[in-house]
């Protein structure tokens, strides 16, 4: 198990993460994309937006990791942002984390594997 840091709005957070588990976030996230591209195109073309459902990714590893983002509140990938629960019987952390960010810090924990 090797060590995944997520950058956030104000400092980051580093902790235990498997590359399997890794994979089945990007896996939800790539899914979440695809809803907030969906609605930014609906919008863009004057339509109304369906209402997408809500990510919500749960890991219990070394520590419980939860990321949720509503799509339906974002106008674009791009301005989309994350609750990031992290926790174990010590500490916990809640906090907001930019979408885009998240996915850049993924993709280079797997680009390690």
């Amino acid at each position: 198990m090797s060590q995944l840091t997520l950058n956030l709005l104000q400092g980051s957070v580093t902790f235990s993460f498997t590359p399997e588990a890794a994979s089945n976030l990007k896996a939800e996230i790539d899914q979440l994309m695809q809803r907030l591209k969906a609605i930014a195109a609906s919008a863009a073309s004057g339509g109304r937006p369906q209402p997408q459902p809500s990510m919500e990714y749960r890991y219990t590893g070394g520590v419980f990791l939860e990321i949720f983002c509503n799509p339906n509140i974002y106008p674009s990938p791009f301005a989309a942002k994350v609750l990031l629960t992290v926790r174990d019987d010590r500490i916990r952390l809640t906090t907001e984390a930019e979408l885009t960010r998240l996915i850049e810090d993924l993709g280079l924990y797997l680009e390690q594997f």
